[in-house]
């Protein structure tokens, strides 16, 4: 596959999540393309056999395709805890790099780095990591802050990657496996009273709540 088809590809296993089928439109406006593009690449890529589509019928992976998708959401995330955990960048600079980085397709490299980072569950925002042969582990329970009704919480994953709500939940000392206690919620806006130790209390949207996953402790 090209670095386009590979693109499309995973972000078809992305858009699939929760959804019957992918529409051409949904697909044009995630990769930021024409819908024209995509109906010219939906047809190569099922010539490839690695979707299901019929105009105006939406798309769909096929068994092939889920299994090459998974594959560079495995390389994705490996390289993104490659990046945090020994090269010291922060969780808010790697997606990007990863994206680059996810299209080294040796087989070998891929399974020699998540030996090396000890085979790894979670990447550095929370989200699943596909073994070798495409399993995907169970997500831990957990739900949105926003929906949370404990007081005292823990990180578990973040639903949005942007650099913009990372560096936010950076400068307010949000990571994976902080810990907070819900002070108050306010019903004006929906935004949420929160504190971590040794640090003041501090307010944060319901926007913000609503993409960190949190657990009750």
């Amino acid at each position: 596959m090209s670095v386009s088809e590979e693109n499309y590809i995973k972000s078809i296993y992305k858009l699939e999540e929760g959804q019957d089928s992918v529409t051409t439109n949904a697909l044009a406006y995630e990769l930021d393309t024409k819908p024209a593009s995509v109906t010219d690449m939906a047809k190569k890529l099922k010539e490839k056999k690695l979707i299901a589509y019929e105009k105006y019928q939406g798309i769909n992976l096929t068994p092939e395709g889920k299994k090459a998708a998974l594959q560079i959401v495995r390389r994705h995330r490996l390289w993104e805890c490659f990046l945090v955990e020994k090269l010291a960048f922060s969780w808010e600079e790697v997606h990007e790099l990863a994206e680059e980085l996810e299209h080294v397709r040796s087989e070998k490299l891929t399974n020699r780095l998540s030996e090396f980072l000890g085979n790894p569950a979670i990447d550095p925002h929370g989200d699943p990591i596909p073994d070798a042969q495409g399993k995907m582990g169970k997500l831990r329970t957990q739900t949105s802050l926003h929906k949370s009704q404990a007081k005292r919480l823990e990180v578990m994953a973040v639903s949005d990657k942007s650099a913009a709500l990372l560096e936010f939940l950076t400068a307010k000392g949000i990571r994976l496996g902080t810990q907070l206690d819900v002070i108050e919620r306010y019903a004006f806006d929906n935004s949420i009273e929160i504190k971590i130790r040794n640090q003041p209390a501090f307010t944060i949207s319901e926007q913000v709540s609503k993409n960190i996953m949190v657990k009750a402790i």
